[in-house]
């Protein structure tokens, strides 16, 4: 009991943050410096033992503390650290005093944390709704802006959605498999997929499909992101993205090994239906945050690829593409987030007119981070830019 607990200590150092915070913000509600203070320490806590922890399998294989996890861990719980001190200055702007928002930044982060540890189809659907619970209520979290409250709702009825596919797959899974574990479901799927399990695998990969926002279920991601708070969208378009697609490798890779071939034919029609989607459906945007939604179903679209080689390097080149990923956008919501002009946010692309000469520092590292994105050297992007051409897919 012990050695499992010693495994989860990143997740029980969060679980317990959370509720110690939520339970002290409800006594002191103006104490929010605290209490997010309190909670990036708690984050980059985890950080670190997600980086130095042991490695092992705990809770009869329900939880999974592996080199990627540990990775990922690192990058999910950094990316939600610096989420905090960016949502307290601008709700302090705004006027709107929450203790709330650190406290779901830190059960989203719990959530992640098990997305990318789960060892089963139990596990991996508590972690995604863990996260998804919320993720729905920061999306709303500004209540006196009516765009907010429409991104939260929109975001809340479509992830139900959802969610019931995935589920739904999950118990056609283990209908026919068997069991829960992704080892037990490996095994009787070992020379391929055959109908029944194959119908719970495509469910269960369109519900996972909506929470990276992979074309055609990236519906929600452009008003989601133009109506909700623009640090919250900046934690949005990161942290929750690289757990999804880590929790996607491991249903792939770790349950259904054997029937490569039937699933990389779907992530290849998905892959390419974001990379178009997000190519050509954000020419004629002019808000950035819209803009941005189809930045990330496209660079979706370019991490699902190395999924779909079905080999090792392909998940290698995945991760690394999604934590520069993650550098970017936040970089680049970090900036959005500072600027304002007589009180009102600076959101859409003649906003930014004349910006070099008023802020000329953050004008500059929004190009780098934008430029980045796009993939230019000698920025970060060009590096997942040139992951992207070597990748290979087999046949």
């Amino acid at each position: 009991m012990l050695i499992n607990l010693a495994l989860a200590y990143p997740e029980l150092l969060l679980a317990i943050s959370a509720l110690v915070l939520l339970v002290f913000g409800a006594f002191n509600p103006k104490a929010t410096d605290v209490v997010g203070g309190l909670a990036v320490l708690a984050l980059i806590g985890a950080a670190a033992l997600s980086a130095f922890g042991a490695h092992g399998v705990a809770f009869s294989g329900s939880l999974k503390a592996d080199a990627a996890a540990g990775y990922a861990g690192v990058a999910i719980y950094l990316a939600s650290a610096a989420a905090i001190p960016l949502g307290g200055n601008w709700f302090a702007r705004k006027g709107v005093v929450t203790f709330e928002f650190p406290v779901l930044i830190l059960l989203a982060a719990l959530g992640m944390g098990m997305m990318v540890s789960a060892g089963d189809l139990i596990a991996l659907y508590i972690g995604i709704e863990l996260q998804s619970l919320a993720l729905y209520v920061l999306a709303a979290m500004y209540r006196d802006n009516l765009k907010a409250s429409e991104a939260g709702l929109k975001y809340f009825v479509l992830g139900a959605l959802s969610s019931g596919m995935l589920l739904y797959g999950a118990s056609l899974i283990y209908g026919f498999a068997g069991s829960t574990r992704f080892e037990d479901i490996a095994a009787a799927v070992q020379h391929g997929a055959h109908t029944g399990v194959l119908f719970g695998l495509i469910f269960l990969i369109c519900g996972l499909a909506f929470k990276v926002s992979a074309a055609p279920f990236h519906m929600w991601t452009p008003d989601v992101y133009e109506g909700a708070p623009t640090p919250v969208v900046g934690f949005f378009a990161g942290a929750p993205k690289l757990a999804a697609m880590v929790l996607f490798a491991r249903v792939l890779y770790e349950c259904f090994p054997g029937a490569v071939t039937q699933w990389r034919q779907v992530l290849i029609i998905l892959a390419l239906t974001s990379i178009a989607v997000g190519a050509f459906a954000g020419l004629n945007q002019n808000n950035l945050k819209r803009l941005w939604a189809y930045s990330s179903i496209a660079n979706v679209g370019y991490a699902i690829l190395g999924l779909a080689s079905g080999t090792a390097e392909g998940v290698q080149a995945m991760l690394v593409f999604m934590v520069l990923y993650i550098v970017d956008v936040t970089g680049f919501f970090a900036c959005l987030t500072a600027l304002s002009r007589q009180g009102k946010a600076m959101e859409t692309i003649e906003d930014m007119a004349g910006l070099f000469k008023a802020q000329p520092g953050i004008a500059l590292a929004m190009t780098a981070f934008s430029l980045s994105a796009l993939g230019l050297p000698p920025f970060s992007g060009f590096l997942q830019s040139t992951m992207s051409s070597r990748r290979r897919l087999p046949g």
